[in-house]
């Protein structure tokens, strides 16, 4: 039998062939295409309809929803075990999630440190039992492993409530164990007749919150035929923290705060904010520091060529605000260290003044009792005095406060900032009515400066301090609490033939009110040898022209005793 070749087939017939197994080549891959796995219920069960549904088997390596019970790790943090709904998804997880999507309530977003009040998008979820992150967080990232059932969530660390370093939950707080308390410091000299003894105490109790404390002294002095012995009681006070209040209060004697108005003793009642009730790296005011890291990266700041804070940041943008500068001047350095290998660097510039506040920092001070000075000259009248100050964003500081009194009325306003590269400054005026001793009424301004800076180039930190009193008619609490308008205090040692002796140990005349006073403050690094320091002030008191110039300088030898140079001029009447 003869097998036909293709020489033996007609030629349309040979065409047509062609084109049918090209045809069905075009067509097979588009059935191939659209081919999906079916489970058939009828190999489970001759009647296959009463099989439950199996199609979420037809997806590959998809998992059932329900409660899983996970390791949650938040930026490589391991936070803790717990149970968490996942619900299925199309959204990818991660190659190994099975499909599944945790649910967020609003107390696993609690659990992990998400500061929801910085989303809008969370705010309108809330109440939602199952709340979408990576929808309400931008560059969040979510990835499940569902072998190991462990749920890894990168969050940028700007989107983190802050931790600051060395924070502990003041319900871990312990106030102690009951104890008395004593220090003291016992001083004496006997030779050529003459004994001279001088003893001090700071004693106390703690019961529970409460602290007794009690500080005095004791001066004994024979000699010659005189004898002298006078015991001092310094002051006694009962004190306690307010842990909601962040604050201590005190009861008794003590002195007020000297941040906004002169620092004068009470014997009342003093609440105040406390800096002990928070950790150290949040006391005191230093810089928010911002920036971006591209990758999972190493954070370094530096100051002074010092490391003072290291930590690692998730990819995205963070926020520092728990640094504590080592010192008050010193431009900070900041370098980010990025898993790929590049740095980021950049530096800010950082100086401070006493009254600058951490931005979102709030702190109070409020005072009510008796007038309370060692000065002879001066009377005791009730007063009251509150202050206040704010940290508000863009490194401002807003304060005030006010001093109260039958006599004295004042009133503070005032503004502070950190400028970068210009320092830090503050300002303030402050207006206050008085009634002096022979009852006469004044009514004046006072304007307050200070200017802080730090050349980190020559290792120089320059302050300069200024107060300027517009008006004659400014006067002080201090001022107002003096018997007579005019006086001196008196103190009283012997002389050879054992008479007392009045010594003036200070003079007053309040009708001469201070015009204006400069403090100037300079210390320049020396490296090796130490540093050099200068301070001086120049103090106007208007009418007689009375000016009390003083400069001081020193050079603190590295390892040798310093050397200090003063210089006083007093005033000439």
């Amino acid at each position: 039998m003869k097998i036909p070749t293709t020489t033996d087939i007609p030629q349309r017939y040979t065409w047509c062939l062609a084109g049918i197994c090209y045809s069905s080549l075009a067509i097979l891959p588009s059935f191939l295409s659209y081919a999906e796995s079916y489970f058939n219920p009828a190999f489970l069960l001759e009647n296959g309809t009463s099989v439950a549904d199996l199609s979420r088997f037809e997806r590959g390596n998809h998992q059932p929803a329900g409660v899983y019970r996970v390791d949650l790790w938040r930026n490589d943090e391991f936070i803790g075990s717990q149970d968490i709904v996942f619900e299925s998804t199309t959204v990818n997880t991660g190659d190994k999630s099975g499909g599944l999507m945790p649910c967020f309530n609003q107390a696993l977003l609690e659990r992990i440190g998400l500061n929801s009040s910085a989303f809008p998008e969370l705010a309108q979820q809330q109440n939602n039992k199952c709340i979408n992150l990576l929808k309400a967080v931008p560059d969040a990232t979510i990835n499940f492993d569902f072998a190991a059932m462990r749920l890894n969530i990168t969050i940028p660390q700007i989107a983190l409530l802050s931790s600051a370093h060395g924070y502990i939950p003041p319900e871990e707080w312990d106030e102690g164990i009951p104890a008395l308390l004593l220090n003291y410091n016992f001083t004496g000299n006997r030779g050529n007749g003459n004994d001279s003894y001088f003893f001090s105490e700071l004693s106390g109790i703690n019961i529970g919150p409460w602290r007794l404390r009690n500080n005095g002294s004791w001066n004994y002095f024979r000699g010659n035929g005189y004898h002298s012995e006078q015991w001092n009681n310094i002051g006694t006070w009962v004190q306690r923290a307010i842990i909601p209040l962040k604050s201590e209060l005190v009861m008794g004697d003590g002195n007020t705060g000297s941040d906004i108005f002169d620092g004068v003793g009470f014997r009342g009642v003093r609440l105040y904010s406390s800096d002990n009730m928070y950790p150290d790296s949040q006391q005191g005011f230093a810089p928010t520091v911002r920036g971006i890291a591209r990758t999972a990266a190493q954070l370094t700041i530096r100051q002074n060529g010092f490391i003072i804070y290291q930590s690692y940041v998730s990819p995205g943008a963070f926020e520092i605000t728990d640094l504590h500068p080592t010192s008050s001047n010193g431009d900070l350095d900041v370098t980010i260290d990025e898993r790929d290998g590049n740095q980021q660097n950049y530096t800010i510039p950082y100086s401070t003044v006493p009254i600058l506040q951490r931005e979102g920092r709030f702190k109070f001070d409020l005072t009510a009792g008796d007038f309370r000075s060692g000065n002879s000259q001066q009377s005791s009248p009730f007063f009251f005095q509150g202050t206040a100050l704010g940290g508000l964003p863009q490194e401002f500081t807003a304060y005030g406060g006010t001093q109260l009194s039958a006599n004295y009325t004042a009133f503070l306003l005032g503004l502070g900032r950190n400028l970068g590269n210009w320092g830090a400054v503050s300002l303030d005026v402050t207006h206050a009515r008085s009634q002096l001793a022979d009852d006469s009424r004044h009514e004046g301004d006072s304007i307050r400066f200070l200017y802080a800076k730090s050349m980190n180039t020559f290792g120089t930190n320059f302050q300069l301090m200024g107060y300027r009193y517009s008006t004659q008619g400014f006067y002080t609490l201090d001022d107002v609490a003096y018997r007579r308008m005019e006086g001196y205090e008196y103190d009283y040692d012997y002389d050879g033939e054992h008479r007392d002796e009045p010594i003036i140990v200070n003079y007053h005349n309040l009708r001469f009110s201070r015009k204006d006073r400069l403090q100037l403050n300079i210390s320049q690094s020396l490296n090796d040898f130490g540093s050099l320091y200068i301070s001086g002030t120049h103090q106007n008191t208007g009418i007689l022209r009375i000016q009390i110039p003083g400069i001081r300088w020193g050079i603190p030898a590295a390892g040798l005793a310093s050397v200090i140079h003063s210089h006083f001029r007093g005033m000439n009447l």
